[in-house]
């Protein structure tokens, strides 16, 4: 659950300041992906955890009218995980999340989730769940063939295991996580390093200069869409979760070409443009139709 706080900036280390306005939405990286992938038209199950407290009752009825299935959903020990977020006048933010029942998440409720893996087009993984419990995700999905998209946020003080990496296909990181997985250089440099990883696809995402992305001997850059930005929360959940819906759709049409992949990077980049232009989180993510009308107006097929 998101806690989020509005003010004119964001205030420096040992700095006090009095906000604006204050709100509680609903958020969490795997559910706003989650909710992000269904607005496209995907069919989403979820893995993971809330408490057995308000919080928790309130998440799980916003999956579920956005018809995800959270039958693997559990109910933890610990109370919902929350994210503390300060939003500036110039709609950036900075983001503490406490995981509360997010960590309870091990590697045995991915096992026990193993029939929806199985039979799932991918599997969207992000990092605020035990890094054990991510790696068995991985490794499973990859043994039974599953696409595996990994969007590495938020990045673990410790380098990532190379054997998770391993079994990636589509890496999604802004540039500070490209950084720190050793990236170094310029965009196209960095997604080509990150590439030779392991990871058969690798978007940079760099907000407003668009999304740089190498996929083998393919790489390209698409611009930002032009949008009035007041709150950059959730955007690059936005992003991740249409990039997956998008590039399943391509994958089972057998048209993951360059062209395909193009496609899913500028769907990506137009529901993260358009995320930004509500408050929030989930309330943020656009449908597929609002995606859809923001490419053709920009000239780009929907």
């Amino acid at each position: 659950m998101d806690m989020v706080v509005r003010a004119p900036r964001l205030p420096v280390p040992g700095e006090t300041i009095l906000g604006g306005p204050f709100a509680v939405s609903p958020g969490g990286k795997g559910a706003n992906q989650a909710v992000a992938a269904a607005r496209m038209g995907a069919v989403v199950s979820f893995v993971g955890a809330v408490g057995s407290d308000a919080h928790g009752d309130s998440l799980l009825a916003v999956l579920g009218a956005e018809g995800i299935d959270v039958a693997r959903v559990m109910r933890g020990t610990e109370p919902t995980g929350i994210a503390a977020i300060a939003v500036g006048g110039d709609g950036q933010n900075t983001i503490i999340v406490a995981p509360g029942a997010n960590a309870e998440v091990l590697p045995a409720h991915v096992d026990a989730a193993r029939d929806a893996i199985m039979t799932a087009d991918a599997v969207v993984l992000q990092l605020e769940l035990p890094l054990a419990t991510v790696m068995r995700a991985a490794a499973l999905a990859a043994e039974v063939g599953t696409t595996v998209v990994l969007n590495a946020a938020p990045m673990p003080d410790a380098r990532l295991p190379m054997e998770l990496l391993a079994s990636v296909e589509v890496l999604i990181v802004n540039q500070t996580e490209a950084a720190a997985l050793g990236g170094t250089g310029s965009p196209e440099a960095v997604a080509e390093k990150l590439g030779r990883m392991g990871p058969r696809m690798v978007v940079v995402t760099m907000a407003e200069k668009g999304a740089w992305y190498s996929h083998g001997e393919h790489k390209g850059r698409v611009p930002a869409f032009a949008v009035e930005a007041i709150d950059t929360v959730g955007a690059g959940d936005a992003f991740a979760g249409a990039l997956a819906a998008r590039w399943i759709e391509h994958q089972v049409a057998g048209a993951l070409d360059p062209m395909g992949v193009m496609d899913a990077v500028c769907w990506a980049s137009a529901a993260g443009a358009l995320a930004t232009m509500k408050a929030g989180a989930i309330p943020s993510l656009p449908m597929r139709a609002d995606v859809v009308k923001l490419l053709r107006s920009q000239g780009v097929s929907g």
